[in-house]
């Protein structure tokens, strides 16, 4: 079971489907939680006549205002912590964006579960691209909570998607505490002919059912542009509470390139993901 959880609590758009989940996931698990929030200051300055001294007293004031941002999220994480009565901690950081990611995903791996919220896609933020950089920097398992998410984080029904690749199978292994008590499993594969056949599906029900876990597979065709569509719909269809998938990308931060399903999952989750990279 995961006990040592970090969440990310945004300042640029609404903390609450970051904090609903990681807490109702903590009083379930008996985790401790910790939430780093971060605030990010501007490193593109106004020239100013007055020079150097007048660039860092700007530059000191964006930092001060920013870390009041993750102040102020953080207030709102420790009501409902101390309401849940919870083992939690709480950090607040502030700085451009390429040193907050590095900050955050240093922190993030020394964590069981790293826990985030989906970038809102209505909104031009730096906190909608710091969850994704995390799930490359973290060395482990990220979840991702859909930004439209209220109430509390469950994973009765976990949905595992399978095409056979090193990275899915390294999301199998970091989801196994919520895959190892779940209700009900269903396997995921898209294009059944495209895995290789010695870590077919039927391999996979193989040796989950090894370890006591019965499972149901799904396995259908899917155009390459409907992948992640496809996968939403027998989401949808078999009320999953939980997919887990392999998080595929390579990062250059300010131009993070990820590959099709995974970017379009970040665009259009409806239910929490869980991604290892």
């Amino acid at each position: 079971m995961f006990r040592d959880l970090l969440v990310h609590i945004p300042t640029e758009r609404s903390p609450r489907p970051a904090i609903d989940a990681s807490v109702s996931m903590a009083i379930k698990t008996g985790a401790h939680l910790d939430a780093i929030a971060t605030g990010y200051a501007s490193t593109n300055l106004p020239f100013v006549a007055e020079g150097g001294a007048a660039i860092a007293s700007s530059l000191q004031f964006e930092y001060e205002r920013a870390l009041e941002r993750a102040d102020a999220a953080l207030r709102i994480f420790e009501v409902e912590a101390k309401n849940a009565r919870i083992n939690y901690g709480k950090c607040a950081l502030s700085g451009a964006i390429a040193e907050t990611v590095s900050k955050v995903g240093a922190t993030a791996r020394l964590y069981d579960l790293t826990i985030v919220s989906q970038g809102d896609p209505d909104i031009e933020t730096f906190d909608n691209r710091l969850p994704q950089e995390l799930l490359l920097q973290a060395g482990g398992p990220v979840l991702f909570i859909p930004y439209t998410f209220r109430g509390d984080f469950k994973a009765a029904r976990v949905g595992i998607c399978w095409d056979g690749s090193r990275l899915a199978a390294r999301a199998l292994r970091d989801a196994m505490p919520f895959i190892t008590n779940a209700d009900a499993l269903t396997t995921i594969t898209l294009n059944a002919s495209e895995v290789p056949p010695d870590a077919s599906p039927d391999r996979l029900l193989t040796h989950l059912a090894r370890k006591g876990l019965p499972a149901k597979t799904v396995s259908l065709q899917s155009d390459r542009g409907n992948l992640q569509a496809s996968i939403l719909s027998i989401a949808a269809d078999e009320s999953l509470d939980l997919l887990v998938m392999g998080g595929y990308g390579h990062s250059r931060l300010q131009e993070t390139v990820f590959g099709g399903v995974t970017r379009e999952m970040f665009r259009s989750m409806t239910v929490p993901v869980l991604m290892s990279h």
